[in-house]
């Protein structure tokens, strides 16, 4: 059964995050938020949070659309697609993404995005992820650094 308070609170939080609000984001989820990307791997509500202003804080150029919008009982999705110039590179990067939810009380309490990461790694990268975007080694690396660099930032916010 379509749930319209669901897909509404997909629609505020992809609104948001066009605007560069991620206190709007952050009121979206769930404290027992549990949120996956395959850059950022597994993320708690705090983590969660931090990312999004993180990435919202040092970027002013992103662009973000959605379409397709849906929500049944407890669980939604959405399609949404990211412009934005990478910052290690300056490389542009356009992310197709396929996000999934689960709702509990009326908030997103499980988010995963999924997206191709050869794909990314080559626009984000170019020929190292070209070369090495489809292996572990450079998944895992940028995971690495995706968690050192929310760690610093958490740290430095307070």
């Amino acid at each position: 059964m379509l749930n319209k308070e669901h897909v509404a609170l997909i629609e505020k939080f992809y609104t948001a995050f066009n605007e560069k609000d991620a206190k709007t984001m952050a009121s979206c989820y769930h404290k027992e938020l549990e949120f996956e990307d395959p850059a950022f791997g597994v993320l708690d509500y705090e983590q969660t949070c931090a990312m999004w202003a993180m990435l919202l804080s040092g970027n002013n150029n992103i662009e973000i659309t959605y379409k397709n919008a849906w929500s049944e009982n407890e669980y939604g999705g959405v399609d949404w697609e990211a412009k934005y110039p990478f910052s290690k590179t300056g490389r542009n990067v356009h992310n197709i993404i396929d996000a999934k939810f689960e709702f509990r009380d009326g908030l997103i309490v499980g988010h995963r995005d999924y997206f191709d990461f050869y794909k990314w790694s080559r626009m984000a990268l170019g020929t190292p992820g070209l070369l090495l975007g489809w292996t572990d080694y450079l998944h895992n690396k940028v995971k690495a650094q995706c968690a050192s660099m929310l760690d610093k930032y958490m740290k430095e916010a307070g």
